[in-house]
């Protein structure tokens, strides 16, 4: 039987947002439902209903040249971190509290190659296993309402992640707190969870507002070095 036309939708939402997650579509690509509907074997109609339903969530963007990451300003960044330090300390807090056996293993085996990953300094692996760590963590929170919101805000930083991940003293100290929260989950600590990643989202907003800073500045001085260019060969 053929799929209906909204689980056509569903599955393409779903593998593009998988691949928003682990940054595997960066901010210079551009999607376009056609090349979207001919690389799942679709018309166009459903492409371009997964892509709008990301546009709708904040992920994605409209352009003239297709669908791109939306990129935030300083702004955003900081109202998205506000908005997830009222909700990641208590979901991490309800998290290690009902922690099982079966998460904690997967927590501790992506803590593993997270760490595996710096050493050997295979970024893929690291921003692979840092989705896995946080998705394992999300699974022990029994409101899943909480949970799919977190994951939301989350998701939508994967634009200013990438660089922060290419900044070696900023996943030093990505690990260092990382490992701290790893820890209290397996102590099943709700309090001292609760303020490691309080810390962890203080930390990680200057992180990302130093990263979206310097983005920024290079883009303008892009622009400045492009517009000297055109005046000189006009002139």
């Amino acid at each position: 039987m053929q799929k209906s036309n909204d689980n056509i939708v569903d599955a393409i939402y779903t593998d593009l947002r998988l691949q928003l997650q682990r940054s595997a579509i960066l901010p210079s690509d551009r999607l376009v439902d056609t090349a979207i509907a001919t690389r799942y074997g679709v018309s166009r109609v459903p492409a371009r209903e997964a892509l709008l339903r990301l546009v709708a969530e904040g992920y994605l963007v409209g352009t003239t040249r297709g669908f791109a990451l939306r990129e935030l300003s300083l702004e955003d960044i900081s109202g998205l971190f506000e908005l997830r330090r009222q909700l990641e300390p208590r979901a991490a807090a309800n998290a290690a509290r009902d922690m099982t056996s079966e998460i904690e293993a997967e927590l501790t085996e992506a803590m593993g190659r997270i760490k595996s990953a710096l050493a050997d300094n295979n970024m893929p692996v690291l921003l692979d296993a840092n989705v896995d760590f946080r998705n394992a963590w999300l699974k022990a929170v029994r409101n899943r309402h909480l949970a799919e919101t977190v994951a939301r805000f989350i998701n939508y930083f994967q634009s200013v992640r990438l660089d922060s991940f290419a900044d070696a003293e900023m996943v030093k100290h990505y690990i260092d707190g990382l490992s701290r929260i790893h820890a209290a989950f397996v102590a099943r600590d709700s309090v001292v969870i609760a303020e490691y990643m309080t810390l962890y989202m203080f930390a990680a907003e200057e992180a990302f507002l130093t990263i979206r800073r310097r983005q920024l500045e290079q883009a303008k001085t892009g622009r400045g070095a492009r517009r000297r260019t055109i005046k000189k060969g006009t002139s």
